[in-house]
């Protein structure tokens, strides 16, 4: 049992010392695959000069593209666009309340993540008198309404408030 412990804890330090050293010395251009290359060439000049982390964040982002179908390279060029005609202000929002998400519970996020299904497979005149009534309300209503969306204790039914 404890040969077992030793051999696991020696795996784990063994791949979190290769992790920090690709965190530090980045990646290699010549690494890279022909594919990823070919979708990164507009860095190829200056790969070097990029952080090490956003290298590996651009090495693996280039290997989600090349591994995505003809559909699915539409459907990100057309997110990306999206997001690229966004305010600086509201790409700042998104990424913040982004962090505020990926920080909640597991529980959590699923709850969000149905919850977002449940809106999505609303019909369209419905979503859309859904947002005409959330823009509608004052900032405190709107604040009561997400904070009872994400306090999920049971509430008093109406016998519990006699």
């Amino acid at each position: 049992m404890k040969v077992r412990h030793l051999i696991a804890i020696t795996t784990l330090a063994v791949l979190f010392s290769a992790g920090a050293a690709i965190a530090e010395d980045g990646v290699a251009w010549d690494s890279l695959g022909e594919e990823q290359q070919k979708v990164l060439g507009q860095f190829a000049d200056r790969w070097n000069e990029i952080d090490p982390a956003r290298q590996e964040r651009l090495s693996m982002g280039a290997d989600r593209w090349v591994k995505m179908s003809p559909v699915q390279r539409d459907a990100a060029q057309q997110r990306f666009s999206q997001w690229r005609e966004l305010s600086g202000d509201r790409r700042e929002l998104i990424r913040e309340r982004y962090k505020i998400y990926r920080d909640l519970p597991a529980a959590e996020q699923e709850r969000i993540r149905q919850n977002h299904r449940k809106f999505r497979n609303l019909r369209q005149d419905r979503r859309k008198m859904l947002r005409e009534k959330f823009h509608r309300m004052s900032p405190e209503q709107r604040k009561r309404i997400r904070d009872r969306m994400t306090d999920r204790r049971p509430k008093p039914s109406a016998r519990d408030r006699r």
